[in-house]
């Protein structure tokens, strides 16, 4: 919780698998709701957000130093936790020395890895975090949701905690302050805790449980809050019209998707990537 001493933990962390900070923060950078709380040095990359295990604020600075990673956190809450949340978030924790095979099987995935050499799945801090921006940004532009979860920001830099969110009120389009409850709700009552331990369909399907999250979203908190490694979208126009590209119009994404397991995420999003360099 907040309003205790203020400590510092360091982890270094072998990463198993090709992995490059340089790529990753790159990407990071890109994306809008990490853009607003990420702050840029060259050689690291450095984050605001709240830690699952106690809802406490924590900064984390991670640096590369070879196949390692180094991430030093900082906080009043569970920092054991916030490291360890970190690692997640950035998908150092996954095993990745199978990730090159899944190129030398599928040639599009091998030239995407090439053009991102090192690129691991980054975005949400937390599922909770996610399904808040699914419903900040649902039928607005990404820029007018990103200004929303701006004024969320407290003075500590990161996003409320639930127990805040869950009594929120302010002049929000359509149902979005009713959806936000029920988001601080289910993070509340752990509806989003374990969801990397699920199969990912059967994880989309809890998720849907909540109210104002409906396929998309779902996918988006799994994918791309848990950072679940191996699912593959199914509301997402954007990365069916990739597949479509990349593939062929008459390609099956869950028949093309198959050479990417254990990996599907990731696969997806080296795609997402290189359709956005693309233009």
């Amino acid at each position: 919780m907040s309003g205790g001493i203020v400590g510092e933990h360091t982890v270094v962390r072998e990463v198993a698998g090709p992995w490059s900070l340089a790529t990753s923060r790159t990407f990071w950078e890109g994306f809008a709701p990490a853009a607003l709380r990420g702050q840029r040095q060259d050689d690291v990359l450095r984050t605001v957000f709240r830690v699952e295990r106690d809802w406490s604020a924590a900064t984390a600075t991670i640096r590369q130093d070879g196949t390692a990673a180094r991430i030093t956190v900082s906080g009043d809450g569970d920092l054991d936790a916030a490291a360890e949340q970190t690692a997640r978030f950035l998908a150092l924790d996954v095993d990745g020395r199978g990730w090159p095979a899944v190129g030398e099987r599928d040639p599009v995935i091998a030239a995407a890895q090439a053009e991102l050499p090192g690129l691991r799945p980054c975005g949400f801090h937390s599922p909770y975090e996610a399904a808040a921006w699914a419903v900040l940004s649902q039928r607005l532009r990404i820029a007018q949701a990103a200004r929303l979860r701006d004024e969320l920001v407290g003075d500590d830099g990161a996003f409320p905690a639930p127990e805040w969110l869950r009594t929120f009120d302010a002049d929000l389009p359509g149902r979005k302050v009713e959806y936000l409850h029920a988001v601080a709700e289910a993070a509340l009552d752990g509806t989003f805790a374990g969801l990397r331990q699920l199969p990912a369909e059967e994880a989309i399907a809890r998720v849907q449980r909540v109210k104002g999250l409906g396929p998309f979203a779902a996918e988006l908190v799994v994918l791309r809050g848990a950072n679940h490694p191996d699912g593959v979208p199914r509301h997402e126009s954007r990365f069916e019209a990739e597949v479509a590209f990349q593939y062929g119009p008459q390609a099956i994404t869950e028949h093309v998707s198959a050479a990417w397991r254990p990996y599907r995420t990731w696969a997806v999003l080296h795609l997402r990537a290189i359709a956005a360099a693309r233009g």
